[in-house]
């Protein structure tokens, strides 16, 4: 990426060369010029808020900036571009969205994220360390950036325009209004679970902002709830876990199992040990935020259940589904089982086949099926 100070080479993460899917896009590239040709002071504390590569703080690493993301993935990105630049260590400080943020802010630096609720709960907990002088500039595609993400701005931190529109880029300049009475943070969001989902029915759900599917159960969801396998699993992974209440619900079901929740989103993972412990659930539990089934040990799982996305950012990918299905093969001891939920245009039976030598259709309907691998050896 051409910056206004070089060059920067910049991968995303886990890198593959197979991937053609840039480390960053136009309106990373539009706000960096912003912040040159306008002489943004970037001397006191620069914030950078879901900055999804890296990108921008490996090109404003000199400054020292603070970057805030949700994403695992994206945080281990932003350490390989930052050490690939020559950055040392601990120039750029990196917290996610559940850490404290910095008491004051002077540069804020919004990436739009796909999810309106991350925006408001960032912008909720950022506003107390924002002043009159902070300079607030967001950045985004146009596609990204709708009248409810400017109304979003204009009703926590200030008064909000956007700029012209460049190679589909486009920019958000707020003022902050530290006088305005500030509405409150409606995040964390809980809710309980209809009837006719098993043992979580009527159970209560936590939902940090940004997971999927914030406010209701979400259908794909719900038909596994509904045709999940029977106790007796021993160790269970909820993989790419959300809010939990899948692995919530074989721990309710089965008290011996060891349940692991896995998701890349330190947002998911809050919300999963949250509803988790609101339901009081016996047993064990472990709550890790990675790179799928990353750092499990071989053979060591007897059952993985997976609603895999497939969509990274704006971009439709299978890549995702492809890493945790052959992460789940890797982690699986010899019969255990991968169980998936997915859209049956998404053919996953096809890769399962592929991948493990076969793939059993458990339940279907018009438009979702659950299907069964097995590890053979």
């Amino acid at each position: 990426m051409t910056t206004p100070w070089g060059e920067v080479g910049l991968t995303r993460f886990p890198e593959d060369p197979r991937d053609r899917l840039r480390a960053w896009d136009a309106s990373d590239a539009y706000l960096l010029r912003h912040l040159a040709e306008e002489k943004v002071p970037l001397s006191d504390t620069v914030v950078v808020v879901g900055d999804r590569w890296g990108a921008l703080v490996t090109a404003l690493a000199a400054h020292r900036p603070v970057q805030i993301t949700d994403s695992f993935l994206s945080q281990e990105a932003t350490r390989s571009n930052l050490a690939r630049a020559g950055v040392e260590p601990g120039a750029v400080r990196l917290l996610t969205t559940q850490d404290p943020p910095p008491e004051r802010v002077d540069v804020l630096l919004v990436r739009v994220p796909k999810s309106l609720a991350l925006l408001e709960d960032q912008l909720s907990r950022l506003a107390p360390g924002l002043h009159a002088g902070t300079v607030v500039v967001g950045a985004g595609m146009v596609k990204e950036i709708h009248t409810s993400t400017l109304e979003l701005f204009e009703r926590i931190v200030g008064p909000t325009r956007t700029s012209l529109a460049r190679q589909k880029a486009r920019l958000i300049f707020c003022t902050p209004d530290p006088a305005r009475e500030r509405p409150t943070n409606p995040w964390p969001y809980s809710y309980a679970l209809p009837d006719g989902v098993g043992a979580v029915s009527g159970r209560t759900v936590v939902n940090h902002a940004g997971v999927f599917c914030a406010d209701r159960l979400d259908i794909g969801t719900r038909f596994l709830l509904q045709h999940l396998p029977g106790p007796g699993a021993g160790r269970v992974v909820d993989l790419g876990c959300g809010n939990g209440v899948v692995g919530t619900a074989v721990a309710l079901a089965d008290p011996a199992a060891e349940v692991l929740f896995v998701d890349e989103s330190f947002q998911a993972v809050a919300s999963a040990e949250a509803t988790y412990k609101a339901n009081g659930v016996p047993g064990h539990a472990e709550f890790r935020v990675g790179d799928g089934l990353a750092g499990v040990a071989p053979g060591s799982v007897d059952l993985v259940l997976n609603n895999p996305p497939f969509h990274s950012h704006q971009a439709t990918t299978d890549a995702t589904a492809w890493r945790m299905f052959t992460g789940a093969k890797r982690a699986l001891r010899p019969g255990g089982e991968l169980w998936v939920v997915g859209n049956r245009h998404l053919g996953y039976h096809v890769k399962l086949k592929r991948l493990f030598g076969n793939a059993e259709l458990v339940a279907s309907d018009p438009k979702f099926v659950v299907l069964r691998a097995v590890r053979k050896s």
